[in-house]
């Protein structure tokens, strides 16, 4: 009878082992990856976007790279997680990019997707080889308000619930009047709006109210790569406050878009893939 105790509990025992590791690892996040090449890019999307904002940049890629494509959960579509913050999302790619095994990656973000890169280069400079930023800088708010810090415990109470208490008519002309501040491209604005319109309103306040509170000024005195820093036409007018925003980066080359607005891949393509090409190519 002792004997059969003992292999009943083994049996147990390696259900439980089965089961932990049948398990998949939750990221926030879904992915999509194409190409084989040897050296991996991670491509994080701005706020509200989905990874299909990368589409053409990836067409051009994934011949010479392995490309790794974001689309964070609770924008355009894609099922939300509960607790979205910016924190969380950042550990939740780096433990990605650790469980991948794949070396280290070039990322390239666009807006928030671009803070998020430095966020990860700061922090976790033993995974990334390089990054591009697209339109981003280490302190959005601090471009408005120079004295800005940021607070230690943001309540984003009120920010989710004026978002929540919207109804889908007040918020798509919310998103109809801000997206084409941001794109010049109309053929690309419907898309555009069509993202913010399919996000869970829960996770686009909480984001925005989380990211609005970023501050990376300090912090990214820790990057080690080369990074490219790809801004908008319109922000040549701020010069010497971004280029102070990003004085403590190191190996940092910054380029000012020929035209358009935010959404640089669909605005100036010709020069954001110039761009690319030559500060992908280079070593």
């Amino acid at each position: 009878m002792k004997k059969y105790k003992v292999f009943f509990i083994l049996i147990l025992f390696f259900a439980a082992v089965c089961n932990i590791f049948g398990q998949t690892k939750t990221y926030p996040f879904e992915v999509k990856k194409t190409g084989k090449g040897n050296q991996s890019i991670i491509f994080i999307p701005g706020f509200a976007s989905s990874g299909e904002v990368w589409n053409e940049t990836v067409t051009k890629f994934d011949k010479n790279f392995s490309c790794y494509v974001l689309s964070m959960k609770g924008f355009a579509g894609v099922q939300p997680l509960a607790d979205a913050s910016f924190k969380e999302w950042e550990k939740g790619i780096a433990d990605y990019l650790k469980d991948l095994k794949i070396g280290k990656v070039i990322i390239i973000g666009h807006s928030m997707g671009g803070g998020m890169a430095l966020a990860i280069a700061a922090d976790y400079p033993e995974l990334v080889s390089k990054i591009v930023v697209v339109d981003a800088l280490p302190c959005l708010a601090a471009l408005s308000d120079p004295h800005f810090k940021s607070k230690e415990n943001n309540d984003c109470s009120t920010t989710i619930n004026g978002l929540k208490a919207m109804n889908e008519e007040q918020f798509k002309q919310m998103q109809t009047g801000t997206i084409p501040r941001l794109v010049a491209d109309s053929s690309m604005q419907e898309t555009v709006i069509g993202w913010s319109m399919k996000s869970d309103r829960t996770t686009f306040a909480k984001i925005y109210c989380d990211f609005t509170n970023t501050d990376l000024r300090e912090k990214i005195k820790t990057i080690q790569c080369p990074s490219l820093i790809l801004l908008e036409s319109y922000f040549v007018n701020f010069k010497p406050a971004i280029e102070a925003q990003y004085k403590n980066l190191k190996n940092a080359d910054m380029r000012y878009a020929t035209k358009g607005l935010h959404f640089i891949m669909y605005d100036d393509k010709e020069w954001y893939f110039e761009q690319l090409n030559n500060f992908l190519s280079s070593h």
